[in-house]
């Protein structure tokens, strides 16, 4: 009789055994699963972080270039700005540049007569050298 509880004790043993592995699977791929979460969550903070300052850096700038402006209007040259010309209807054309951070600023070129003004450019360029990547490693057929 003490065989037959111990045959049955034995042919127990693996079942637990194997729930116990699918636990620790288990386990284990939720914690995976967390530290994925977390770096996710980080870099989205980090993204997040960098458009705010883009946005603060852009309305500092487009500010500086409306009080620039507004001085042109009231007859004022400011330093920076520079006279490139006219137009065909006897606006005088300036030129100048705000910087937005290290690598992007805003140009505006603007026709000025008094109160009266056109804008022709207001745009957020790159100042950097554009170098393009020469290295594209293409499969040939071979």
């Amino acid at each position: 009789m003490s065989k037959r509880r111990n045959s049955r004790q034995e042919a127990s043993m693996p079942m637990t055994g194997i729930s116990a592995l699918l636990v620790i699977f288990a386990v284990l791929c939720l914690t995976v699963f967390a530290v994925l979460s977390i770096s996710t969550v980080k870099a989205d903070q980090s993204l997040a972080d960098r458009a705010v300052q883009q946005t603060i850096s852009w309305y500092e700038a487009d500010g500086q270039a409306e009080i620039i402006l507004a001085a042109l209007r009231q007859g004022e040259v400011p330093e920076g700005v520079s006279l490139t010309g006219t137009d065909d209807q006897g606006r005088k054309i300036y030129e100048y540049t705000c910087p937005l951070s290290d690598t992007q600023s805003l140009q505006v070129r603007a026709a000025v007569r008094g109160q009266e003004y056109k804008i022709l450019r207001w745009q957020l360029v790159s100042t950097t050298d554009w170098q393009a990547d020469e290295d594209l490693n293409v499969w040939d057929g071979e």
